[in-house]
């Protein structure tokens, strides 16, 4: 399985002539734009199988991970979107969902929502929705995919958890964890008052979760996106740091530059 990231926390996997692509981001506009929260979105290269991939994975529907234009782009004809299940609730709670939700019926795409747990073979590629904590409450799960008798597992922008074991039991070995690493600190005025821990996975944190799924190579994503003062407050030099945590570790790293890949 050939595994290419694509900036942020876009990944592409490619596997016997087929390729399925996880938290693709394309567009060129802002998140959130037209708010106070507005920031511009990370840079990225597109797909290399871009019009032919079968099938995009989403992590969670915050619309730096869910981009309904790009997917619309990069999907063949019959390709579909999947996505977690919808916990419900009214706007308030799905804020940061609700735009990325309607965007994907706009674009008129094919979509799957899975429930935790819950497995799908697509072509080559067995899909499972592995149970994963977004720090707004919304839902969001970590993509193992396998093919070939290859597996990755790609944790979104997980915070820290419990479904490490329980994941590399059901799912591992793994050849490859993406992981995030930014772990930036969230002020958000609909989720008030703030917490002061990670809203996602910080670098010692990445580096010890890759250990506990039993990786044997930890590729580190979203990180080098964006800040917005006060509201996703992030530390610099991600990749150091972690790189620094996991310098201990017995997995392997790779930490691949925007469009590189690696074949597991």
């Amino acid at each position: 399985m050939r595994v290419r990231w694509l900036g942020w926390a876009g990944v592409e996997l490619e596997a016997q002539g087929h390729s399925v692509v996880i938290d693709l981001l394309g567009r060129p506009e802002g998140v959130l734009e037209g708010t106070p929260l507005s920031a511009p979105m990370p840079t990225v290269v597109r797909p290399r199988t871009e019009g032919d991939v079968i099938a995009g994975l989403c992590t969670h529907l915050h619309r730096d991970h869910t981009d309904a234009a790009a997917l619309a782009e990069a999907l063949r004809p019959d390709g579909q979107v999947l996505h977690p299940a919808s916990f419900g609730g009214d706007d308030h709670e799905n804020l940061w969902t609700l735009k990325a939700d309607r965007e994907l019926d706009e674009w008129n795409l094919s979509r799957r929502p899975m429930g935790l747990w819950e497995t799908v073979t697509i072509g080559p590629f067995t899909i499972a929705a592995v149970p994963a904590v977004d720090t707004l409450g919304d839902p969001q799960v970590s993509w193992a995919v396998e093919a070939g008798g290859k597996r990755v597992l790609h944790l979104g922008d997980s915070m820290f958890h419990g479904y490490w074991w329980r994941a590399a039991h059901r799912f591992g070995p793994f050849d490859a964890v993406l992981t995030p690493i930014n772990g930036p600190i969230v002020c958000f005025p609909h989720c008030q008052p703030p917490s002061p821990y990670p809203a996602s996975l910080d670098a010692g944190q990445a580096a010890v979760a890759a250990r506990l799924l039993g990786a044997k190579i930890a590729v580190p994503i979203h990180y080098d996106g964006f800040q917005i003062d006060g509201f996703y407050d992030t530390r610099p030099d991600e990749l150091s740091r972690f790189l620094d945590a996991a310098s201990a570790e017995t997995y392997e790293v790779a930490a691949l530059k925007q469009g590189e890949d690696i074949t597991v």
